[in-house]
């Protein structure tokens, strides 16, 4: 059972920082309950605001509640204490005291990787998150992301597809954003793990998100910035990769796209580009394991996702490329679609999603 100070303590809305400096300047964590306003006026990195906001929201009531929802919901809190605590995440400025959690804790101890971009992709962007999704998951990564619409949540559904992923929110458990993602994060709970570090109703605030994204890059050996535009919230993550000294790689894409200006920036400013999953799986020192083995293709199948590429590609064109009749063409674009590996996103238009 992880302390039940430090689930309080999370609660109160003061920075993460000083949450931290709180613990290291009283005998015991426990002190949070009944340390007084006097007290407090001692901490000189606390401020006016700061002690009212601790002496109003270290409410016993509320504490009660969270825990009442906690096991009602069968979900799991690990504080920084406890050794199931990652200790990557450790390493991090300012790491989350407490973090709730849905789905299988020991993932977050396994070695992940953050593959994060718009919420307005094109075909091109989300085709690549993935497969870079699918293969790294493959070889054993857990693919870390936000669970956005978009990059993330192409990420997250081909990470299944491989192997696990974790999904890190802005919002808590119990309101979980956005809701047209909440059977993905049921999946989720299956094979990795859905994680906050916000009071389990807590609501999707904008100011939540960057504190998320830390999270997500302090989980993760590296992450990968697919698209985004210069103003896009991914690049947030990685400039805080950057500051947590993790690895950070970046996609190119079309010149003139503005989805384009965030991953070149980023390659301006001495993020890795790459091409393939090895530039990254080379850069992590990570053997490669050919991601066929486990797509269990026949000939036909192997043929036509190799001409489907890495853009859209109309059924013309697959037939041309594969040198295989129409009717075999058809055969295997149906099993294609239905083991999850392409998307027809108009009549006879596909798209490689892993």
């Amino acid at each position: 059972m992880p302390r039940l100070s430090l689930i309080l303590l999370n609660r109160i809305s003061i920075s993460p920082q000083k949450k931290r400096s709180i613990i290291s300047h009283l005998n015991n964590p426990e002190e949070i309950f009944k340390v007084k306003r006097s007290d407090l006026e001692n901490f000189s990195f606390l401020n006016k605001e700061d002690i009212d906001k601790i002496l109003k929201e270290r409410d016993s009531s509320w504490l009660k509640k969270e825990l009442t929802l906690i096991k009602q919901e069968g979900i799991e809190v690990i504080d920084i204490f406890s050794n199931s605590y990652p200790e990557l995440l450790k390493e991090i400025a300012a790491p989350p005291l407490v973090f709730y959690i849905k789905g299988r804790k020991e993932v977050c101890q396994k070695n992940c990787f953050a593959i994060v971009g718009t919420r307005i992709p094109s075909l091109y962007g989300l085709s690549m998150a993935g497969r870079f999704a699918y293969t790294l998951a493959c070889v054993g990564l857990v693919i870390v992301s936000g669970l956005a619409r978009g990059i993330d949540t192409a990420a997250h559904k081909a990470a299944l597809k491989g192997g696990e992923t974790v999904a890190v929110l802005g919002s808590g458990l119990l309101n979980l954003y956005p809701r047209e993602n909440k059977e993905l994060a049921r999946e989720i709970e299956k094979k990795g793990a859905v994680i906050s570090e916000f009071p389990l109703t807590a609501p999707p605030l904008k100011e939540n998100f960057p504190r998320r994204n830390r999270i997500i890059s302090g989980l993760s050996q590296g992450v990968l910035v697919v698209e985004a535009t210069k103003r896009s919230g991914a690049l947030i993550t990685a400039r805080l990769a950057c500051e947590q000294n993790r690895e950070v790689f970046s996609l190119p894409g079309k010149v003139d796209s503005p989805l384009s200006s965030g991953p070149h920036t980023l390659i301006k400013q001495g993020a890795k580009l790459v091409d393939s999953v090895e530039d990254i799986l080379e850069e992590l020192n990570i053997k490669f394991i050919p991601s066929q083995e486990k797509m269990n293709l026949n000939p036909e199948e192997e043929k036509v996702l190799a001409a489907i590429g890495e853009g859209g590609i109309c059924l013309e064109e697959i037939i041309s490329k594969s040198f295989l009749v129409r009717e075999l063409v058809n055969k295997a674009l149906l099993t294609l679609q239905l083991k999850g590996f392409i998307k027809e996103v108009r009549p006879f238009y596909f798209i490689r999603v892993v």
